[in-house]
């Protein structure tokens, strides 16, 4: 995480007291370790979809690693790996089990339960970290619709690519969605450890099966270390190693955590046509990098708040 906050430019944002105090984020994950450190009394809510419960221990760790990279505190590193947002507070929601694997069914019920409650703990972002092929979660699942609802709805919805690339039309479900911002690695030229296999060019390309130019944004995404949930664990350490776009996904809304506790008056369409005008065009096409990879220093820029309106 130290180096992905000098790749986005975290110091221009800090140096103008941004920290995402007061900013809500929506986990949908496998949970967080809530007695991490670094991410300890940071929880406003949480809730198991699997087994409908208010116990979203973290059994996989892909929720605490993703969590922490948006906004854990560093406290465990002497604030080395500190994520993007530092004082965003979380409301995490289980929908993955120990293995990772989950069903539309549980993302959509998550995703109603946001819609119709979300506000009462002030959350603006909401992070899917995961997805699938259109067989695995389907179109007609309703996931698609439920995911453009919550957008509908106000939120700020980050979700990610997929790792299915580098050929075209790889963009996973929800990513796949026109409304929503769909986040791919800028670093995947990188050989990393996705999937069970040791891959390179990883992350998923557009345009997507309706001809929608995807991803929206890229993040670094390779080798980022972030919380680990088996810190407790014998010989376990505090921090650990992961790799795609589920790790890129959360820079990207620990990001607009920092741009939404500076104006929080900004709409989602408006964060969107901000991200559109002001990321690091890293020369690659367009369905790889989309508008190219976030920069802090662009999106806070205009800063005033006053800029034109218009949709997304």
């Amino acid at each position: 995480m130290n180096r992905v906050r000098e790749l986005v430019g975290a110091s221009y944002a800090y140096g103008l007291g941004c920290d995402g105090a007061g900013i809500g984020v929506a986990v949908l994950d496998s949970g967080m370790d809530t007695r991490h450190p670094d991410l300890k009394g940071r929880l406003a809510y949480a809730y198991n979809f699997l087994n409908h419960t208010e116990d979203v221990f973290d059994d996989c760790g892909h929720g605490t690693h993703v969590s922490g990279i948006i906004g854990g505190t560093g406290v465990a590193s002497g604030g080395r790996y500190q994520g993007l947002a530092p004082r965003c507070h979380f409301i995490s929601l289980k929908v993955l089990d120990r293995m990772g694997n989950g069903s539309s069914k549980t993302v959509i019920e998550a995703l109603r339960w946001l819609i119709a409650h979300g506000r009462e703990y002030n959350v603006r972002l909401i992070n899917i970290s995961v997805g699938s092929t259109a067989e695995g979660f389907s179109v007609k699942s309703g996931l698609l619709e439920t995911v453009e609802a919550a957008w509908d709805a106000g939120f700020v919805v980050c979700c990610a690519a997929g790792n299915k690339g580098p050929k075209r039309s790889t963009i996973t479900v929800p990513g796949t969605s026109p409304k929503v911002i769909t986040v791919g690695c800028s670093d995947d030229n990188r050989v990393v450890q996705v999937m069970g296999a040791q891959k390179a060019n990883y992350s998923g390309r557009g345009p997507t099966n309706a001809c929608i130019c995807k991803p929206d944004v890229t993040a670094p995404g390779s080798y980022l270390v972030s919380c680990n949930a088996g810190w407790q664990k014998r010989g376990a350490k505090a921090y650990a190693t992961k790799s795609g776009t589920s790790m890129a996904t959360p820079v990207v809304a620990g990001c607009i955590a920092l741009l939404l506790g500076r104006e929080p008056g900004l709409t989602n369409k408006e964060v969107k046509l901000r991200l559109r005008t002001s990321c690091q065009d890293l020369g690659l096409p367009r369905n790889q990098q989309g508008w190219g990879m976030i920069s802090l220093p662009g999106l806070l820029a205009k800063g005033s708040g006053n800029e034109n309106r218009e949709n997304a």
